[in-house]
């Protein structure tokens, strides 16, 4: 075994020892990485194709991004909510301007985001809808990912993220993912909101039937429900779109943002909503130390800006469309099914075909860092800056893997 090597089982064994057993990472020890790529500690050169789960849509350390955050660094980096800061005003406006909406509230984490969504559905709910207090219902659906936190994944259907957490959080009702008959008899006087990504991403890039989210639309308006569009991995340019919803010409009541708003170098996310739903919140009702720090604020509006000077959705959608078309065109029995919008691409493969994780590991050897999700699927979920070429030379370890 190398120096290298030794040096990289070191540090496996060390994480392995002090760190909880939480995630199942491929066994490669990263140090360094730029744009789309990734070294490892001996040197070796890898394609990122998970992109942080769209948090680095942009890349890594792009430059842009990197600089905002060393200047304002230099500068100040929280004051807390307490007291008024110069990044914080034009962030938001930044945000509300390029998304559509009247008014955001800034959080950190995605799991946050989400919390946020349901404290601010739950209390319109009784505000704005006059829905007896305390029986307010959310509609979610099965295969979700919202996040971690003990309320949301008391309304997961995967027994990993519930088992041995509970009691759960109630006033959540779980529903197939893209049957609209099931919403139109479960939607009523006590439903605040529906809850939806409209494409399931840790599910299996998982894009719901077409209709769907229209059909979504309607029985919100007729129910005097709100619609809230989970858009933390879809939005940003992932799906080819500012938010992958507006694919199906809808928009939301409220959207939940965040992974791509880092750029990959700080933890921040946002809840969107026009002025009806976001005035429920009122001071001292919700809020975080570092929500809407001067340093995240910095970061995110670098971040929205590189997605807005390099066309990334227009590139995403671009380039997803052709990596779809090209791998659909190759002969590989392992694949059941391919889904897709814009560079965001779940290769289910066959149940007998020995499970993702082997392909995953295989594409690791030959240079290409894939996770795989729900033991049959594999991701393809490159940062947006991939170019052509790079793009074609992922397609043929791909193909070369799974021939």
């Amino acid at each position: 075994m190398s120096e290298h090597q030794n040096e990289a089982q070191r540090l496996i064994e060390l994480e392995d020892r002090y760190s909880a057993h939480n995630y199942h990472p491929l066994d490669v020890m990263l140090d360094r990485a730029e744009g789309i790529w990734l070294w490892d500690t001996a040197g070796k050169k890898y394609m990122d194709g998970l992109a942080a789960y769209s948090a680095v849509n942009q890349g890594h350390n792009h430059p842009r991004i990197v600089e905002a955050m060393q200047d304002q660094l230099s500068r100040m980096s929280l004051t807390s909510r307490a007291f008024r800061n110069d990044r914080f005003g034009p962030l938001c406006e930044k945000i509300c301007t390029l998304l559509g909406y009247d008014k955001v509230l800034m959080m950190n984490s995605g799991a946050e985001a989400v919390e946020t969504a349901i404290k601010a559905a739950r209390r319109w709910g009784y505000d704005r809808k006059g829905i007896p207090d305390g029986e307010a219902e959310i509609l979610v659906f099965d295969g979700n990912f919202h996040g971690r936190t003990t309320t949301i994944v008391g309304f997961s259907t995967d027994e990993g993220s519930r088992r041995g957490f509970g009691p759960f959080t109630p006033g959540f009702r779980i529903l197939p993912y893209g049957d609209l008959d099931a919403v139109a008899a479960a939607i009523g006087a006590k439903t605040a909101a529906v809850l939806v990504e409209p494409i399931q991403g840790e599910g299996g890039v998982i894009i719901p039937p077409e209709g769907f989210l229209e059909g979504l639309r309607s029985l919100c308006d007729e129910h005097r429900a709100l619609l809230i569009c989970d858009e933390i991995q879809a939005g940003l340019g992932r799906a080819g779109h500012w938010l992958a919803h507006h694919r199906a010409g809808i928009r939301a009541d409220a959207v939940t943002i965040g992974k791509a708003l880092s750029g990959g170098l700080y933890p921040v996310s946002g809840f969107l909503a026009d002025d009806d739903v976001m005035s429920v919140f009122d001071a001292g009702s919700h809020g975080s130390t570092f929500g809407g720090n001067p340093l995240a604020c910095a970061v995110a509006e670098a971040a929205l800006a590189v997605i807005e000077h390099e066309k990334l959705c227009e590139r995403s959608q671009r380039l997803g469309t052709r990596f779809l078309e090209e791998l659909r065109q190759q002969d590989l029995p392992v694949i059941e099914e391919l889904r897709g919008a814009g560079l965001w691409i779940g290769i289910q493969l066959r149940e007998d075909a020995g499970g993702a994780r082997r392909f995953s590991e295989a594409l690791q050897d030959k240079g290409l860092l894939l996770k795989e999700t729900h033991v049959h699927t594999l991701r393809f979920v490159p940062p947006l800056v991939i170019s052509d070429a790079e793009l074609e030379h992922a397609l043929g370890l791909i193909v070369d893997v799974l021939s």
